[in-house]
């Protein structure tokens, strides 16, 4: 079982930035999940909503000014594949949130897809499907309800070797739907566990990842 640090370890840093994820690598983690943006000056960046704190669009705004309005300095997605020190099997497990980022997350990746691990996810599923199409790099699908039972690889689901991975909301998994999904091939991965109990059960169910706030519940 991967063991997946949501956005990097956020005790004494900011979500998605260098410091958190500097963090994770620190505690042993596998992976790190991480959310990828595009600023208004057409750069990727690692930022989870949509809107800054000041009420503004994330992609109304440049990476700089960006910076500026939250008080930190906002990676882009170049700087933290780019880390030091980081594991050559460390999984970067990248959710890709707007469909403008599709043709700037493609050429990033068709560099670094030999030299990092990485799975590409998102909720906008089609967008998946383009980049399996357009890069050999595992994809999956962000899925936030409990699909209908299912005994072999649903129709929802593209037929795409690449796309081989499906990332479930903790509050709508159960172990029969990863015995399900696991049984067409796919990995399953969780995210959205908050308790050392909810943690315990996702090792139960056998997932193959989680993606958690709390990877320490987990780590030996």
């Amino acid at each position: 079982m991967l063991i997946l640090s949501h956005r990097g370890v956020q005790t004494h840093a900011p979500e998605n930035t260098l410091a958190a994820f500097e963090a994770a690598i620190a505690l042993g983690v596998d992976g790190i999940e991480t959310d990828i943006r595009v600023s208004q000056d057409g750069i990727p960046i690692l930022f989870h909503d949509r809107i800054t704190p000041d009420g503004r669009e994330v992609a109304s705004r440049t990476h700089a000014e960006l910076s500026e309005r939250v008080g930190y300095s906002i990676p882009t997605l170049e700087e933290a594949l780019q880390l030091p020190l980081q594991p050559k099997q460390l999984l970067w497990n990248l959710e890709v949130k707007t469909p403008d980022a599709l043709a700037l997350i493609i050429e990033i990746l068709h560099r670094y897809r030999t030299s990092r691990r990485i799975l590409v996810t998102s909720f906008w599923h089609p967008l998946v499907l383009e980049i399996s199409r357009r890069v050999e790099v595992d994809c999956g699908l962000l899925i936030a309800h409990r699909p209908l039972d299912f005994q072999s690889r649903p129709d929802w689901i593209p037929n795409h070797p690449s796309i081989n991975t499906l990332v479930y909301y903790y509050g709508a998994a159960d172990a029969e739907l990863v015995a399900q999904s696991q049984a067409c091939g796919l990995r399953t991965f969780v995210y959205g566990a908050e308790t050392r109990h909810d943690h315990e059960q996702m090792a139960q169910w056998q997932v193959d990842g989680v993606i958690s706030n709390r990877p320490e519940y987990l780590l030996k």
